[in-house]
């Protein structure tokens, strides 16, 4: 009997997979009757790359013709890899110096692109240059900018420090068609503009403005003149989608400064935390959505819309799902921005800081509902015992609770509140990570982080501050007992949304690493989710993710934060099918492919006392 071909090879060309970003893989080999076997097949360690150790590693492999590159390392390098071994093939570094950026680590990844002859692959440094690397050998593409680089503080229609720290990126390049899109994460000094530059040559062919200038669309709605001119910030630095057939690149913009004030920025001011609609080879924008009006909560959009084609009243409708850090996925027509189904305008609590501009209503997505809790209100706080209940209210008196979009607290009176308990906290929702999307099922699955935050206001004590007031911190853990917060768990989530209707098909706890919590002794209770940042991947067979870090950003030290463990979760149902632990917790996206025959998953792992790592796990 002949034997039936291998599998053939497959690729990971982007950061989520897909220009859709979908983090979704039709690979069957690893299926419900031999999951239980995966093992290590190989494991790459960052501990030899950069003067120090990464204890966050976020990086994120593309896979081409049996190859991975990836970004590495406190100096961020790109390594490229053997598919199938783990074996490093070629590794490309750059020593910036005094050249700092505003975003350190290894970054999300890099960016591939070939014509079908060439292949290179981008990415962009610590210190915001962009290389273009032949894929095949790691050497600079001599026609490519400057000898292979492009200074991308350079060209940006403003004037910046060349080495100090005022802008960066973490996310990778998007690749689109021949066009290179670049995001910005700016500081105050420096304004968030959007790029396209050609793949070939380097040169930039368009550029768009996230904050508008005079007599450009947008500029009206900075109300108070002048303002427009002096903000900064407001980039770009989560990854982006794009459709192709549409011509369009889907950017996500961030808050302008500073995050919980807008004293200086009165108005609902274009583009802040919106969805924007560019065409992928002149920049122009076809259209926008703003999610939050003059946001004062730090919640800029932190991960790529997820491009789906869903049914809806009779016809298949070109979406975009946008998940957010505020806990609701905004379902738009990717063709006009339009919503899928209606987000109503309603009224929102006013705050009381002098000279703050506080918008009277916010959009609020009527479908899906939020896939995390929003807002506070008692009947949130913990109440497995009456004694914990207790201590739970004892806690929250301190602070201001309130539905969502309650205004931050402005520090004074010392009876007064400590802060606004923010739900989801401004790590909380969904973060860099995103959501993973089933195109066979028109399922949804968003990791979501519960995470809240104590936020406040107060004069600043810097002696050149211009600022009438900034952001003042909390300690954490602030729950009773030495608990993360006051809040009932679960800490982490993972939720399946049916965007075919629009409804939550199902919800469960990501992990159950507070379980031995001494608050806990005695108490039968269901799985609490493990604190931590998470991403999800999904294949035909099941929605796999692990528990997180205990190293993200916006964790402090010392907290019950991350875990071990790696699931694959049934995809009707959310059911655990199973489990493995390893070294660490996993701190990047996961991804998958083929390569000999084979089906890897791959997950960067690190830890506080685990510098990073990618590990392969396949069948025996």
């Amino acid at each position: 009997m002949a034997q039936s071909a291998a599998p053939r090879d497959t690729d990971w060309l982007h950061y989520a997979n897909d220009l859709s970003s979908t983090r979704y893989s039709p690979l069957t080999q690893i299926d419900a009757s031999n999951f239980n076997k995966l093992e290590l097949a190989w494991k790459f360690s960052t501990n030899a790359l950069g003067p120090r150790l990464d204890a966050d590693y976020q990086s994120t492999p593309l896979v081409v013709k049996g190859r991975i590159y990836c970004t590495a390392g406190f100096r961020r390098d790109v390594v490229c890899l053997d598919a199938g071994t783990g074996e490093l093939l070629w590794m490309h570094t750059h020593d910036e110096g005094e050249r700092i950026g505003s975003r350190g680590g290894p970054g999300l990844g890099v960016g591939y692109w070939t014509d079908g002859t060439n292949e290179r692959v981008v990415y962009v440094t610590r210190g915001y240059t962009m290389f273009s690397l032949d894929a095949k050998t790691g050497l600079l593409d001599p026609n490519f900018g400057t000898a292979g680089k492009v200074d991308l503080r350079l060209d940006d229609d403003q004037d910046m420090d060349p080495n100090k720290g005022i802008i960066g990126l973490h996310a990778p390049p998007l690749v689109v068609r021949d066009t290179i899109v670049v995001g910005a994460a700016p500081t105050l000094a420096s304004k968030g503009y959007i790029r396209g530059f050609d793949i070939k040559t380097g040169k930039r062919k368009w550029i768009f403005h996230t904050i508008p200038k005079k007599g450009e669309f947008g500029y009206e709605t900075w109300t108070t003149p002048g303002q427009a001119e002096t903000s900064g910030n407001m980039g770009s630095w989560a990854p982006m989608s794009a459709d192709t057939e549409l011509g369009l690149v889907y950017v996500g913009v961030e808050s302008p400064q500073t995050d919980l004030l807008g004293v200086s920025r009165t108005g609902n001011h274009l583009f802040a935390e919106s969805l924007v609609a560019l065409d992928i080879e002149t920049g122009v924008r076809k259209w926008h959505y703003q999610m939050i009006h003059h946001g004062i909560w730090d919640r800029d959009v932190s991960c790529a819309g997820v491009i789906c084609d869903i049914p809806h009243n009779g016809k298949i409708v070109k979406a975009i799902a946008q998940p957010t850090k505020q806990g609701y996925v905004y379902v738009l027509d990717r063709t006009t921005g339009k919503p899928v189904w209606p987000i109503p305008e309603k009224k929102v609590p006013k705050g009381d800081v002098p000279g703050e501009w506080y918008a009277p209503t916010q959009p609020i997505p009527s479908k899906p509902a939020p896939y995390a809790r929003t807002g506070v209100a008692q009947s949130d706080l913990i109440d497995f015992t009456p004694d914990l209940h207790q201590k739970a209210l004892a806690v929250a008196k301190n602070y201001k609770i309130g539905p969502i979009y309650t205004p931050p607290v402005l520090l004074g009176s010392a009876d007064g509140p400590k802060g606004l308990l923010l739900v989801p906290g401004t790590n909380g929702g969904a973060d860099w990570g995103g959501a993973a999307f089933d195109p066979e099922s028109g399922m949804l699955y968003v990791p979501s982080a519960h995470m809240p935050t104590v936020i406040a206001l107060g004069k600043s004590q810097h002696p050149e501050s211009t600022l009438p007031y900034v952001k003042q911190t909390a300690s954490w853990p602030f729950g009773p007992q030495g608990l993360p917060d006051p809040f009932k768990p679960p800490y982490s989530r993972l939720v399946a949304i049916d965007l075919n209707k629009g409804d939550i098909a199902w919800s469960v706890a990501n992990g159950d690493g507070l379980r031995n919590h001494p608050a806990f002794k005695g108490l039968n209770l269901p799985p609490l989710g493990t604190p931590g940042r998470l991403a999800a991947l999904v294949t035909r067979s099941f929605v796999f993710m692990g528990e997180g870090s205990d190293s993200g950003v916006g964790l402090p030290p010392g907290g019950p934060w991350g875990g071990r463990k790696f699931r694959a979760f049934d995809k009707k149902t959310g059911a655990i099918a199973w489990e493995m632990e390893l070294p660490a917790g996993v701190s990047n996206a996961p991804m998958t492919y083929m390569a000999k025959g084979k089906q890897y998953i791959v997950v960067g792992i690190s830890g506080r006392q685990y510098p990073g790592e990618l590990v392969a796990l396949a069948l025996p």
